[in-house]
């Protein structure tokens, strides 16, 4: 949750010609993209497009596969960064990590323990009246306030991604990235979800939010990137790029794309 409510002009993550090859698989082909800081931007795509790979570029897990002078691989204008320091940066909620919430660990452990970057918290760890403090505004900003006592193995898929969001949050993060945020959720949990991570980007913090959904695309969001079989393919204002021919290519299926209340849906297929 930030102050501003403007994208800086600074440059989060800047990649030129970046291609991660893992297994003898290219997973990214020479992806070219730029994310400003505060921005709010949607990459879309179909299962299988790369988009998770991306991410993981974006925090540091692959690396370029072909280093060189023409290969820009940045992070805040540097060429090497700390992972661990993506932290001030970057907020991280991805499916994957709520798979790792299995024990019985409460909403406020959830949340606390994003300051040591950990599943739950342990007796090493040293909780202070901030960080208690910290936790509190989250959990009222995010409307999960009764969720504190009750553990992450009695709670819904939605309330649960709610959670992990709070534990995003805890250092101030400019940017919030959402990898395929929406899985599993019902509509009433679409509905309340999509409620708080507008009311996140009304806040100034930034949203990459990675998705194969696009009623996913939250209003605030005002670029999309469509990327498949690890490349972008289009890049642009939400306006220009979710269109009948630029969605059906991406998906390789006739499609309608309709407006409705800032959301925009896909019918006909």
């Amino acid at each position: 949750m930030t102050d501003g409510s403007r994208c800086s002009l600074q440059p989060l993550i800047e990649f030129r010609n970046v291609s991660v090859v893992r297994s003898g698989r290219r997973l990214l082909d020479q992806v070219s993209l730029t994310i400003r800081e505060g921005e709010q931007i949607a990459i879309l795509g179909p299962n299988g497009a790369g988009k998770s790979s991306l991410i993981r570029a974006i925090t540091r897990e692959y690396y370029p596969s072909s280093p060189g002078p023409e290969v820009v691989f940045r992070f805040r204008g540097q060429d090497r960064w700390d992972a661990f320091d993506l932290r001030s940066y970057i907020g991280l909620v991805s499916g994957d990590l709520q798979q790792t919430f299995t024990r019985k660990v409460s909403g406020r452990e959830v949340v606390l323990s994003g300051f040591f970057s950990s599943i739950g918290l342990f007796l090493s760890h040293e909780v202070t009246p901030e960080m208690e403090q910290k936790t509190d505004e989250i959990l009222e900003f995010l409307e999960v306030a009764h969720l504190a006592d009750r553990p992450m193995t009695e709670i819904s898929s939605g309330e649960g991604r709610r959670l992990l969001i709070g534990r995003a949050l805890v250092h101030d993060p400019g940017t919030l990235v959402l990898d395929e945020p929406t899985n599993s959720l019902d509509l009433h949990a679409l509905h309340t979800f999509r409620k708080t991570l507008r009311k996140i980007a009304q806040s100034g913090t930034g949203i990459i939010l990675v998705t194969h959904s696009l009623p996913d695309i939250i209003p605030e969001i005002g670029r999309v990137v469509l990327i498949r079989d690890g490349a972008v393919r289009m890049d642009g204002e939400k306006g220009e790029v979710l269109t009948d021919d630029a969605i059906g290519g991406l998906f390789r299926v006739p499609v309608r794309v309709r407006e409705e209340d800032g959301y925009y849906y896909a019918t006909g297929y």
